[in-house]
């Protein structure tokens, strides 16, 4: 379990997190959005002890990070691959990790061959591409075989193989009852993965729900295709719905959902083609949620600067 409570996080005058409060409870794949300077990364550091609370609380199972006597056994973290000593070959990187916590150095070799790395395990990780350093920064955060992981963009860099294995991956280890809190901007391949969603912006909460619930939430009416449109557009707004031209052909209804429409089609003997519930993307829906939280934004106007 991850608790954040009523967190604040403030430097100098800077306020970069306000009052923030959510849980990440174990058994599926909580995304963590927001704009740059929401306040992610922020939240993530306090959680692992590296930054201290103005006020509030981060905590993990129940106590802080820096309480843990072993932490790599608890929790699995990865902030910012490039973070790691380019001298070392990535066999000592992990090695040196599994010593200061009392992990046997076959569960290197093992990470090391389930990441994809064994081939390069005696390479100085300074000539690592960052897909590489990636991967090398996923095996130390699994090291500890730990309940709890905190990913920040593990996919960045990645080629599409890669993405896709992290995916599959990270949806495992929720399957066996982990806890995952993940970061990252490309809101596709977020879609794809998590099934929790939590959003801030601004340093505060925006959203904290279910991909299917935030799409259900944003719903863009029923698409409706048929031979006799012009028809069946009389019939459903006389059955008070609205009715408008999709862009991409057919039309486009509101007030009636997809089992009302076929049955007024059918009712009149008018064929329909295609009938489908219409959601906004995990995209959109972010947009719209986040649109007055961006801090720098492409296209505004520099006010400050006149």
């Amino acid at each position: 379990m991850i608790e954040v409570r009523e967190l604040t996080k403030r430097y100098g005058d800077a306020l970069a997190v306000d009052r923030l409060s959510f849980r990440v409870e174990p058994g599926h794949v909580t995304g963590f959005l927001g704009p740059n300077g929401a306040g992610k990364s922020t939240t993530m550091r306090v959680l692992l002890g590296l930054d201290v609370p103005t006020a509030g609380q981060a905590l993990i199972n129940g106590r802080p990070y820096t309480s843990m006597r072993r932490p790599l056994h608890e929790v699995g973290a990865l902030l910012d691959a490039g973070a790691v000593h380019g001298g070392r070959t990535a066999l000592d990187h992990l090695r040196w990790l599994a010593r200061s916590n009392g992990i046997d150095r076959r569960r290197v070799t093992e990470l090391l061959e389930r990441v994809g790395l064994a081939g390069v395990a005696r390479k100085r990780i300074g000539g690592f591409s960052l897909g590489m350093r990636q991967r090398l920064g996923i095996a130390a955060a699994l090291l500890g075989d730990p309940g709890v992981l905190l990913l920040d963009e593990p996919v960045n860099g990645l080629d599409p193989d890669g993405v896709r294995w992290i995916r599959e991956l990270l949806r495992s280890l929720a399957a066996e009852g982990r806890t995952i809190l993940l970061s990252s901007h490309l809101m596709s391949e977020m879609e794809l993965t998590a099934e929790r969603i939590v959003i801030v912006g601004r340093g505060r909460l925006i959203a904290d729900t279910t991909v299917r619930e935030l799409a259900a939430r944003y719903q863009r009416g029923v698409l409706v295709r048929s031979s006799r449109e012009a028809e069946l557009a009389g019939v459903l707004t006389a059955a008070g719905a609205s009715v408008t031209a999709a862009p991409e052909g057919g039309l486009t209804v509101s007030g009636l959902d997809a089992v009302a429409i076929g049955e007024l089609a059918a009712g009149h003997g008018i064929p329909v083609h295609e009938v489908r519930t219409r959601t906004a993307s995990l995209e959109e829906t972010y947009m719209e949620l986040t649109a007055g939280d961006v801090e720098y934004g492409a296209g505004r106007r520099a006010e400050a600067v006149r």
